[in-house]
């Protein structure tokens, strides 16, 4: 389900947000007469009909996906209530019964409360006009505005709930609907529909993922940054994020540090939880599959009391699977999540809400280069050992407070912490002979701690100039980031094995032989002040700008037990103190309320916690970028395309050292990279029943500066061309209504595998295709996964021996589903 917020609306010269207070003309108790619903052209009309030609007081409230009109010392006449259930698409019921001496009018949204407008009549007659924004209906039975694959709105691109005709970069919205017509079980599957975004996974240990050629995208989770954004994950947590739970994923391209802090000038990905409702629902779903795959998990929301003030939402889930490769080690999660909203009063609420992950899977280092390609062996065969694992345990909790002032002005203050550890064992490759196929492995363990504290406030409203309309983003935001990473091995019994005539677990393995190579302490504090302005000259001319201010703190301290090979003395301690300010500047054009031009330009900041193998931080990373496109909705609002041109360029990007002697953690600044290219998105409904979701990008991404890498390398892992179709068909009506029938394709064009482009990897085409039913309550799914078995690698390597990951082969996953 997604949740949408009010829209601003202007009553006599006044904004409605959440709540309409109108000063009452007497004091008296107001007599309703009757009520009745009207559907007036795109909207649904409340009438109440007063008995005495007084005007009562009115104060409105909203609680999920409902919205509450009280009408203040009201009574009902006798016979006057009033119930209407599916009065129209988007609005589930509407109901106006008495309550503590008022008279209360309760309208109970689909997805997202609908917005009220109240307009009062000299002759008694009160009209509560009242529309669904991302549901808005012409007559009953069509939509307009939004469908399942296409959300009209976005928080990410400006950290208010804002439209994507309206933000001058480039915004996609992939919902949780397509999340459930994919079977979309991770990430980098929901990602795939997106242009320009490259996904992977680090050796089991979180995604990956680069945006627009740049490696390292943050993952933020409901505006916090919890993910890293420097190629060692020091900065935050990694990122195995469950889908479980979320409503949409918002991907906004290009640099957003003025929003966010130190941020990748690619863009940023932000996952939006899922809330609570006022409505009870109640969802069970069950899914098998390919080599034993199994995962129930539970949807559970709605009111725990009986004024709906206080609610919850309840997600869980456990799931199983054995891997395709030569492991002896499963996949095994287990994910819980609740969450608790309390409606303190008319203008301000609460949300309580808490994630546990715990994740156990092999520790993967994926396979081989060779020559100017890969390895000839099978794609299940392993390089290291096949009792190699990692378990992750992942808490985040944290609040997040709202108040409504006025009808024009609000606050809103968040709070997150995020704990993890982490530790496996693994065989970790760090030579290669070709000509004999002896790969030399090292016998490591892992154990990581992190720890993050943010805390945001943001206040944010609007205001006049004249005719010139303005809606002003104020906010600061504090985070405090420590990791604590430790690697042990063992250099005096390596593990060599033949790649092509592999003999597992031929030497022991000792861990009373380990030493320290890694033991180090990072502490990040970073400290951000923001000021954004939305000015609307006209209707048609838009002006986005805003400015940041950083400081970053930076630690580290090498531990005691250190005796790696790098050339750091234990007890050590490096800082740094670093600031800047980072502008954006946006113009958006919208000659018709259904098309936008838009330009931005704008710069990163990113402090760098890589280390060069001296254990000296690397200066802080910077990037700017240009953007120029268009926008439009189509099909009266249920379709949506964005064009668009980028040109970035990030300096001073942390690689890995090639020179280094160490196998661990030593990088060098690569000097200057930049990325150029256009993307297209499409997304909506194109017919009744019939939705789809479209991508192509074309990225130039290379070295332009540099003293190690050569000038004009391409970077890791970004392919020039890359495309995703998804559509979908489900029969509206008759004998066979609800039967659905999916396909999707996604190709990636060949990449390079290092800096250095010793190694290519190789173009893929991959077919997709679901069968789904649903019945009353009840949907059953089944989808097929690379329909024609191909091998492929994704992602972007580490090395020419780490995280050249293999994809999935052919998979089957069957679902069934009962919501109540």
């Amino acid at each position: 389900m997604r949740e949408l917020s009010l829209r601003g609306l202007r009553i006599a010269g006044l904004s409605l947000s959440s709540a309409i207070i109108v000063e009452p003309v007497l004091a008296q108790v107001t007599q309703i007469g009757q009520v009745r619903l009207e559907t007036v052209e795109d909207r649904i009309e409340i009438i109440l009909e007063t008995t005495d030609d007084r005007q009562p007081e009115f104060l409105t409230s909203r609680s999920g996906t409902t919205s509450i009109i009280d009408a203040i010392d009201t009574q009902l006449a006798p016979g006057a209530s009033f119930e209407q259930i599916a009065p129209a698409p988007g609005i589930e019921s509407v109901t106006v019964q008495p309550q503590d001496g008022n008279v209360r009018i309760t309208v109970v949204g689909s997805t997202t409360s609908p917005v009220v407008n109240i307009v009062e009549r000299a002759d008694g007659v009160i009209v509560l006009d009242v529309r669904v924004p991302a549901l808005d209906i012409v007559v009953i039975g069509e939509q307009v505005d939004g469908s399942d694959y296409f959300v009209p709105e976005a928080n990410a691109g400006t950290r208010t709930d804002t439209r994507l005709l309206d933000v001058p970069q480039s915004v996609q919205v992939i919902p949780q609907q397509l999340l459930e017509d994919q079977q979309a079980t991770g990430l980098d599957e929901a990602l795939r529909n997106t242009s320009g975004v490259v996904a992977d996974t680090a050796e089991g240990s979180g995604f990956r993922f680069s945006i627009r050629g740049f490696e390292r995208a943050n993952i933020l989770r409901d505006g916090f940054n919890l993910s890293a954004s420097d190629s060692s994950l020091r900065g935050g947590l990694s990122v195995l994020a469950e889908t479980a739970n979320l409503e949409r994923i918002e991907v906004l391209r290009g640099p957003a540090s003025i929003l966010y802090g130190d941020l990748n000038p690619g863009g940023v990905i932000n996952l939006v939880t899922e809330k609570p409702v006022a409505e009870p629902f109640y969802e069970t779903q069950f899914q098998v599959g390919s080599r034993g795959f199994i995962s129930p998990q539970i949807d559970l929301s709605g009111p725990i009391t009986s004024d709906e003030r206080l609610l919850f939402r309840l997600n869980a889930l456990y799931r199983s699977e054995d891997s395709f490769r030569d492991f002896d080690e499963s996949f095994e999660r287990f994910f819980v999540a609740p969450v608790i909203a309390w409606d303190i009063g008319d203008r301000t609420d609460v949300t309580v809400e808490l994630e546990y992950l715990n994740d156990q899977r092999p520790y993967d280092t994926g396979t081989l280069a060779f020559g100017d390609g890969l390895v000839d062996i099978p794609r299940d065969r392993i390089a290291n050992e096949p009792g190699d694992s990692r378990e992750q345990d992942t808490l985040i909790a944290g609040y997040t407070f709202n108040h409504q002032f006025s009808e024009r002005w609000q606050i809103r203050n968040a709070f997150r912490y995020g704990r993890q550890s982490a530790e496996g064992r693994v065989a970790n490759p760090f030579a290669f002979d070709e000509t004999t196929g002896i790969l030399t492995r090292l016998d490591a363990s892992v154990d990581n701690f992190r720890e993050s504290v943010a805390l945001q406030t943001n206040i944010v409203g609007d205001f006049d100039t004249g005719s010139i309309s303005h809606e002003l983003l104020f906010g600061a935001d504090f985070s405090n980031n420590s990791t604590s990473r430790v690697t042990e091995g063992n250099f005096n019994a390596p593990l060599p094995i033949n790649i092509f005539d592999p003999v597992y677990e031929a030497f022991p393995r000792d861990e009373s032989q380990f030493v320290s190579v890694l033991d180090e302490f990072v502490r990040t504090n970073r400290l951000g002040i923001y000021l954004q302005d939305r000015v609307s000259f006209t209707d048609e001319l838009t002006l986005l700008a805003g400015l940041r201010y950083d400081t970053v703190e930076q630690t580290l301290t090498t531990g005691d037990t250190f005796r790696g090979p790098i050339a750091r003395i234990p007890g050590d301690r490096q800082s740094q103190d670093n600031d800047a300010l980072t502008p954006r500047v946006g113009l958006v054009y919208q000659p018709i309320p259904e098309l936008s031009f838009y330009t931005s330009y704008s710069r990163s900041f990113t402090p760098n916690t890589s280390t060069t193998e001296e254990g000296d931080f690397l200066e802080p990373e910077e990037g700017d970028g240009f953007e120029v496109g268009v926008k439009t909705e189509l099909s009266d609002g249920r379709l949506f395309a964005n064009l668009a041109y980028f040109n970035i360029t990030r300096q001073n990007v942390a690689a890995p050292d090639p020179n280094a002697t160490s196998v661990f953690n030593a990088f060098i600044g690569t000097g200057e990279q930049n990325s150029q290219g256009f993307e297209f998105d499409l997304g909506g409904e194109l017919l009744p029943g019939w939705s789809l979701v479209a991508s192509y990008s074309h990225i130039d991404a290379e070295v332009t500066e540099d003293t190690v890498i050569p000038i004009g390398n391409h970077l890791i892992g970004i392919p020039r061309n890359s495309a995703s179709l998804w559509t979908k068909y489900t029969i509206p009506s008759g004998d066979l209504a609800g039967l659905g029938f999916g396909v999707g394709i996604n190709y990636v064009g060949e990449r390079e595998g290092d800096l250095n482009n010793s190694f290519q990897l190789d173009d893929y085409f991959l077919t997709n295709a679901a069968i789904s039913y649903e019945r009353e309550d009840w949907t059953f799914a089944v989808n097929f996964k690379n329909i024609f078995d191909v091998e492929y690698i994704q992602g972007s390597p580490i090395n020419r021996l780490r995280n050249i990951e293999v994809g999935d082969p052919f998979t089957v996953l069957f679902s069934v589903s009962i919501e109540l």
